[in-house]
């Protein structure tokens, strides 16, 4: 049975990529192919695609999703960091489009079995690219304690970081931590009750802060939103979906400082009722968009 996939904000992102016969675009997270397939679809019959990937389980599913589009797909088992290199190894300088969609896959939060979600009992992991060499396990038993702190409060915003990562600390000096399940009773314990949020687990902040952390994407989002503009043609467009408000901010303020972008969303577009009763998982969602000015080129 194939994992369900429900790609977040797909008509709204067809509607503002407008993607177009004879057209070039980058696909940044491919994951399992579904915005994918709807910019193929919409731009028929002569439309291109490079879609970047990681993570390469997710990109062997996508490769099986995507192989009737044959050569007009180019996959990519890379970062989107490697963004201009890339293109211009495959001879495309320029593009018509650029979608980045910084959220996880239902694969990878549900079946890669590396400890992304705190649902169950894996591996501490969270490598996007298993090719890397530091995994949630050696972050959360090397690091001293004040920087697991900064991690949970910059990239978590959570403001027990404090007590969690003493909790982590002292726990440690006892036995290294190995599983996700570990690390959740950790925090379950460190986080007084009158504090556990209501609507999201206990734990929830913790995990995307290390999984950031892990896989460094603040630093690599910052490198692609100053690369991206640099390879889109004039009018091209770059799209960006955020899950949470480090990201969202990052996006708005690259957006907004580059003078050969045109903002086309002052508010960030997101999920309508329906998407969100469909996919609880979009409700987070923010889309935001811009233009590459029509005096720009390439450079």
């Amino acid at each position: 049975m194939p994992e369900m996939h429900l790609p977040v904000l797909l008509e709204e992102v067809i509607t503002w990529l407008a993607p177009r016969d004879g057209g070039v675009y980058v696909d940044g997270n491919l994951g399992l192919g579904g915005h994918a397939t709807a910019i193929l679809e919409s731009s028929r019959p002569d439309g291109i695609l490079v879609g970047f990937e990681w993570d390469a389980a997710a990109l062997e599913k996508a490769k099986k999703r995507l192989a009737h589009f044959g050569k007009r797909v180019h996959f990519v088992h890379r970062s989107f960091t490697t963004l201009k290199e890339t293109l211009a190894e495959l001879g495309l300088p320029e593009v018509d489009g650029v979608l980045l969609d910084l959220g996880l896959s239902s694969f990878q939060l549900d079946a890669s079995g590396r400890g992304f979600s705190f649902r169950g009992n894996e591996p501490l992991d969270m490598r996007m690219d298993e090719r890397g060499s530091r995994t949630a396990a050696d972050v959360l038993n090397e690091m001293p304690r004040e920087e697991l702190a900064d991690i949970f409060f910059y990239f978590g915003e959570e403001r027990q970081a404090r007590r969690i990562a003493a909790a982590i600390v002292e726990q440690r000096t006892r036995a290294p931590l190995t599983t996700t399940d570990q690390l959740v009773r950790i925090v379950e314990r460190a986080v007084p009750k009158r504090f556990h949020p209501k609507k999201i687990h206990v734990a929830t902040r913790v995990f995307q802060a290390l999984r950031i952390a892990v896989n460094r994407e603040m630093e690599n989002l910052a490198q692609v939103l100053n690369d991206a503009p640099g390879v889109l043609a004039p009018g091209g467009r770059l799209c960006a979906i955020s899950f949470h408000s480090l990201e969202d901010r990052l996006v708005k303020k690259a957006f907004e400082q580059n003078p050969a972008l045109e903002v086309l969303t002052r508010k960030p577009v997101i999920p309508g009722e329906a998407e969100c009763k469909r996919n609880p998982r979009a409700r987070s969602a923010k889309l935001r968009v811009a233009a590459m000015k029509q005096e720009h080129t390439v450079q």
